[in-house]
């Protein structure tokens, strides 16, 4: 039996999942796999089984083709209408706040079979903002997060913000009077906070975030190189009289759009798509886009944008990204060059938020001499290439990216919060 742990720290991200406790003294984080601490925040309603797969088996499960309904970044809806209307999935009516409870009440359950003990308590990270500074969204949106935990089967739930989390992991209540800035850059958002360390703990000086993730990093590519080849772009002859009209860029949008694909796939939508296909000067791009819709290729989609983002980030020569699903031989290259592009309008929106947490602070760029990176997205080139660029001087830490937010987090839970607020 394990010591009693005063709390369960989650990390409940865009695309991954992570939760520890203290034991020993130490963060210990949940094994949801062997070898496996994150698990993908991903769901997929089984319709022939009839049940609910999470994390890999959903992934898995879309993969093979199986019948039924695959979700992905349901965080990035949180405060939103979309929350609380029921859908009908697997012959039940449900909410968004119920399918995330069920995610998060696996994520308990693991937990304390792992440990021993029942974890009524939870500590959660949360993003700086969920969808931007002073948008009214924000407060229903840690509301919605908190429903979900507590339909899940938790009785107490906290915040943290997640930079302060992974600023905890980072070894920073071990440094003495260092000024560091976490970069964390996730699914949905970028985080940044500006930390001092002490012999008293961690002090916060400024923390600031924008809405700005890998989602939106694949949204953009998706949208540039991916979409052009569906019909974005194009012309439709008009159904009176002569001449042409562009292609409706909406169902484009929503299909490089993570959270938006799972609620494309409505009669209504296949009904345009094969309409655009009648009237285009261009059927053969527009019919990629009737097959994706008809075949429910979404997901399918972004999962390839993903994997050619990876691949040209990484170097891989010939990085490409792979349609043969939508069509044989569909293969649409990648480049550096190329994905720096699409992504520079990104790059100066981190850097930006980099600047406006130091005015906040009121710190000059020399005053920091740590810049740590967490969250998986932070391992793309733009963001550690805009950061080194705004901090030549700094050292510039990569250690636990995926993990330093739910050490932070499970440390917290199960200590007297050695840190404190701005």
């Amino acid at each position: 039996m394990a010591q009693r742990a005063l709390g369960l720290g989650v990390d409940f991200g865009t695309s991954n999942t992570a939760a520890g406790y203290v034991q020993d003294g130490r963060p210990r984080l949940i094994s949801f796999a062997p070898g496996q601490t994150t698990i993908p925040t991903t769901f997929f309603f089984n319709f022939d089984a009839r049940s609910l797969l999470i994390g890999e088996p959903a992934n898995q499960a879309l993969l093979e083709g199986a019948e039924g309904r695959f979700m992905r970044a349901l965080k990035r809806i949180l405060g939103t209408p979309l929350m609380h209307e029921p859908r009908r999935l697997l012959n039940e009516r449900v909410t968004f706040v119920e399918i995330i409870a069920r995610f998060l009440a696996q994520v308990k359950a693991r937990a304390e079979a792992e440990a021993g003990v029942s974890f009524d308590r939870v500590l959660s990270g949360r993003p700086v903002v969920f969808h931007g500074a002073g948008d009214p969204r924000e407060a229903a949106a840690e509301a919605d997060l908190r429903a979900c935990y507590l339909a899940a089967g938790f009785r107490d739930v906290e915040f943290m913000p997640e930079p302060q989390a992974a600023a905890i992991a980072s070894g920073a209540l071990e440094d003495q009077g260092g000024i560091g800035l976490i970069v964390d850059v996730g699914g949905g958002t970028s985080d940044f906070s500006l930390f001092r360390s002490g012999r008293d703990g961690v002090t916060i000086l400024a923390n600031h975030g924008v809405r700005i993730g890998g989602t939106d990093f694949d949204r953009a590519i998706s949208i540039d190189r991916v979409m052009p080849h569906l019909g974005k772009g194009t012309e439709l002859r008009k159904t009176l009289g002569t001449g042409s009209t562009p292609t409706p860029n909406a169902i484009f949008n929503d299909l490089a759009t993570w959270e938006k694909i799972a609620f494309l796939y409505t009669p209504q939508n296949r009904r345009l798509a094969a309409e655009m296909v009648r009237l285009a000067h261009q059927p053969e791009k527009l019919a990629r886009l009737a097959k994706v819709l008809e075949d429910e290729l979404g997901h399918d989609l972004s999962f390839a944008v993903e994997r050619g983002k990876i691949a040209a980030n990484g170097g891989a020569e010939g990085a490409s990204i792979l349609l043969d699903r939508i069509e044989p031989g569909l293969v649409l290259p990648l480049s550096a060059d190329a994905l720096t592009e699409s992504l520079a309008r990104h790059a100066d929106a981190l850097a930006e938020g980099a600047r406006e947490t130091l005015r906040i602070a009121g710190l000059d760029v020399a005053c920091v001499e740590k810049v740590v990176y967490v969250g998986g997205s932070s391992l793309m080139s733009l963001v550690s290439q805009t950061m080194q660029n705004l901090f030549p001087q700094a050292v510039h830490s990569f250690s636990e990216v995926f993990t330093a937010v739910a050490n932070g987090l499970a440390f917290a839970a199960g200590d007297a919060r050695p840190i404190r607020p701005v």
